[in-house]
């Protein structure tokens, strides 16, 4: 894998002080950005009911017939830039649904939804270090808690609003400062109960391999509360993927539902139960004894490479003393 030329774009976020006037302008986009949203999402369900679907080129000719109507009106009153995002952000949900990365979009609440507003090039205006909005008369009163990287402009820019009242601003730029790591041949498999710094795994590793837990559905489990939270996975994962992005590197993420640590790193062999309190066990298999989460990383490093290889599907198998796992057949996964 070679080394990547162009910059990391990264997004700079600051506070700002609008005025009442200037404040209006988001918050109604705000309120139409969740109101298309759940439009096209109905329109898109409806659709699905009647076994078709609607891409986001039906959807934004939707909105286009949307504004003409006395009901919907209003919706010609924002900037159209972050109406468009937020159908480009649907179409992205249901492209993660229909792959079966993500579970199926749901409808945004107005007391729940974050308020927020996505501003592409076209919809603001960035000169001598001031913002200025679409539909806006001057530039935004922002805090430059700190600079952003000499030279360049941002790509885009999300205005948001907290629970507290509190105005965010977050300009989308080019880093120079970040350029990728030159390619490396090593790669790792990395177990929730390991501890693991993420930016040396990143520096040291072309690939990583990591489990897709469910952290939600864990932490109800009482006697994985304290395990998974005291790990910080989701925030161990999410700082790898940006790592991984920023540097150049290779992020495999394994099925859920591989046992890696029930599984043999030496034979194939899969045990048995295998509480969370265990933590070295011997195959009856082989007779090697494994410590629990050295073993874990081991399979989820043959598993992300099986995987990044040909596409492997990585899934539980019966217990088969001796027999061999999806990870060391390397079998291509079927096509769709």
């Amino acid at each position: 894998m070679g080394v990547t030329t162009g910059h990391v774009k990264r997004a700079f976020k600051y506070r700002f002080h609008p005025t009442d006037v200037q404040a209006a302008e988001p918050s109604r986009a705000f309120g139409c950005v969740r109101k298309v949203y759940n439009l096209a999402l109905a329109a898109r369900t409806e659709a699905w009911a009647r076994k078709e679907r609607v891409n986001y080129s039906q959807a934004s000719g939707m909105l286009t017939v949307w504004k003409k109507t006395e009901e919907l009106a209003f919706l010609g009153e924002v900037s159209s830039v972050p109406l468009q995002q937020c159908l480009r952000h649907l179409q992205a949900a249901f492209s993660n649904f229909f792959g079966k990365r993500a579970k199926c979009p749901r409808f945004k609440s107005r007391k729940k939804s974050r308020k927020s507003a996505e501003y592409t090039g076209s919809g603001f205006r960035f000169r001598d270090g001031k913002l200025t909005l679409a539909k806006m008369a001057g530039p935004l009163d922002i805090v430059w808690s700190r600079p952003l990287p000499e030279g360049s402009l941002p790509s885009m820019v999300t205005v948001s609003q907290d629970a507290a009242g509190r105005w965010f601003v977050s300009l989308l730029c080019e880093d120079p400062n970040v350029v990728p790591l030159p390619a490396v041949g090593t790669a790792v498999g990395i177990d929730a109960g390991l501890d693991r710094l993420t930016t040396r795994l990143v520096r040291e590793n072309q690939t990583l391999v990591i489990e897709n837990l469910t952290v939600r559905t864990m932490v109800k489990n009482r006697g994985l509360a304290r395990a998974v939270s005291d790990a910080a996975w989701r925030q161990m994962r999410r700082m790898l993927e940006h790592e991984a992005a920023w540097y150049g590197r290779d992020l495999v993420v394994v099925d859920r539902w591989f046992p890696s640590s029930k599984l043999c790193s030496h034979c194939g062999s899969l045990a048995g139960k295998m509480p969370l309190s265990v933590r070295a066990w011997t195959c009856e298999g082989c007779g090697t004894i494994h410590d629990r989460d050295v073993n874990a990383a081991k399979n989820l490093l043959a598993a992300g490479r099986a995987v990044a290889a040909c596409g492997a599907g990585v899934r539980p198998q019966r217990r088969t003393p001796g027999g061999q796992s999806a990870m060391k057949q390397e079998t291509p996964r079927p096509e769709p």
